[in-house]
């Protein structure tokens, strides 16, 4: 009797669990564009505004399974984008100066969603590592700015050569997607932290920290293949 009850329950779980796992098999493309608000975090601290910059870039994903109400993809992207930081001076100063940093953005994300299908509005979340490789950055001067009349903690920044051309990270976002006879259209916000510095940040280095930390607003479009 106990092996016969063992059997049984055994066959209601997996009965159970075969009725809320709901198989699915949808393969899509799309395209995204947006702005991009980055700095640098970096110690020795320096004071930053947000610096506005483009990310945009292909992505496919791939539905697998319902999951009680969750639907669950994975997402694989592939971007250009523009990060970096702007220098924040006393008003009292005309200076300015920003760099910019143009990565190829590799973001390879958990996508979970609930709401409508096929058609209808859902909300989703995406969530997982994220890679770069550095393409080129450049540094704008203004104000008759001087890198060797500004206080020491600060001017190692100036000029100095990015040692780490390849990074990674963490991201995470949330959005709404409408999903029509046309494609699908969606709207999210990102949050990247990095892992990696940019600089090298031994005890001999003149920075402890300095990793990319980026806001993004996109907006996106999508076809289903399968």
């Amino acid at each position: 009797m106990r092996y016969i009850t063992l059997a049984i329950l055994a066959f209601i779980t997996a009965t159970t669990f075969a009725q809320v796992e709901q198989p699915r098999r949808i393969l899509e493309v799309g395209a995204t564009g947006g702005l991009n608000m980055s700095e640098l975090d970096v110690q020795p601290q320096i004071r930053q505004t947000s610096l506005n910059g483009i990310n945009s870039g292909l992505f496919v994903r791939y539905t697998s399974e319902k999951y009680f109400s969750m639907i669950c993809a994975a997402q694989l992207e592939l971007n250009f984008s523009q990060r970096g930081w702007e220098e924040e001076f006393d008003n009292e100063v005309p200076y300015t100066y920003s760099r910019t940093l143009n990565y190829l953005e590799i973001p390879f994300m958990a996508h979970l969603s609930w709401g409508k299908e096929p058609r209808g509005l859902q909300f989703f979340i995406n969530l997982g590592p994220q890679f770069g490789i550095l393409l080129s950055d450049s540094e704008e001067y203004g104000g008759g700015l001087k890198p060797e009349e500004r206080p020491e903690t600060v001017r190692p920044i100036y000029g100095k050569e990015i040692d780490k051309k390849f990074e990674y990270g963490i991201a995470g976002g949330a959005g709404l997607e409408l999903k029509t006879k046309i494609g699908n259209f969606f709207v999210e916000g990102r949050y990247y932290y990095g892992l990696s510095d940019i600089f090298n940040n031994s005890k001999i280095d003149d920075f402890g920290r300095s990793a990319n930390k980026t806001i993004t607003v996109k907006l996106g479009y999508s076809i289903r293949l399968l």
